[in-house]
């Protein structure tokens, strides 16, 4: 399949997702989004997904504003909700999707980002919800992600004001999980991503799940979750295999 602005490359069991549009700081309009929902449907059997954006300027500078400014309300939820659909992909696909977060992540960049597992950035890195100054707030998941991730108050200074977080601010606020040098970026990720395919797959798929059900519904409800999953990967060949191992003192040979 040809796409002009998303490109997939694989690594044994990871699976690396670029926007690609470097000239437009990779941000997202219609057609990458689109692409961007192909691809990820193209990344099923991934043991480890990675999100960035090609060059060192921006991971993604944010939507497509010069489309959006004549969009009627209809035309708009219309555009959020293929946003949503995107976003929502990476957030329940089955593999740790980790986003390598290089330079501008505004508005959808930041989005995409809070929409992943897990948040690398390198030390150029900018961050920030910035449609207040656009007359709208964030549409693809930003109000609801972000104070789930940070604090309540990071959440609502960046969203009121349009805050953009450096690299390091971004890390001490909990928005991002560490931070690199630019030129380290792309090697910390892949033995991150690495290390994340070499773990059992059907426990990973369950603690991505199960982690995911802390931010959806009750303490109880979410317990009971967690037992019923934790007791279903009894019998499984990497549960036995993974016990067998520390039994015997050896590395397991997961499936």
């Amino acid at each position: 399949m040809t796409r002009e602005t998303v490109d997939l490359e694989w690594t044994d069991d990871v699976a690396t997702v670029t926007i690609d549009r470097p000239d437009r700081l990779n941000a997202l309009n219609r057609e990458t989004l689109s692409d961007l929902e192909d691809v990820l449907e193209e990344t099923d059997e991934a043991r480890a997904v990675v999100v960035t954006g090609a060059g060192d300027d921006a991971f993604v500078a944010g939507a497509d504003i010069g489309y959006m400014q004549d969009l009627s309300t209809p035309e708009a939820q219309e555009y959020a909700e293929l946003g949503h659909r995107v976003f929502d992909a990476i957030t329940t696909h089955d593999a740790p999707v980790i986003a390598a977060v290089n330079g501008y992540a505004f508005g959808g960049g930041c989005e995409l980002a809070l929409a992943s597992d897990l948040r690398i950035a390198s030390e150029n890195a900018v961050l920030g919800q910035t449609e207040i100054d656009l007359g709208i707030v964030p549409g693809w998941g930003g109000t609801q992600r972000l104070p789930r991730i940070a604090s309540d108050s990071t959440a609502r200074r960046m969203v009121f004001l349009g805050e953009r977080l450096g690299a390091e601010e971004a890390l001490e606020e909990g928005v991002v999980d560490d931070v690199v040098s630019q030129d380290e970026l792309d090697e910390v990720v892949a033995e991150m991503a690495a290390e994340v395919a070499a773990k059992p797959t059907a426990a990973m798929t369950a603690a991505k799940e199960a982690l995911n059900q802390a931010h959806e519904t009750s303490q109880e409800a979410g317990l009971a979750f967690e037992r019923r999953l934790w007791s279903g990967l009894f019998g499984t060949h990497d549960q036995r295999e993974g016990m067998a191992a520390f039994v015997e003192d050896r590395e397991p040979e997961f499936e």
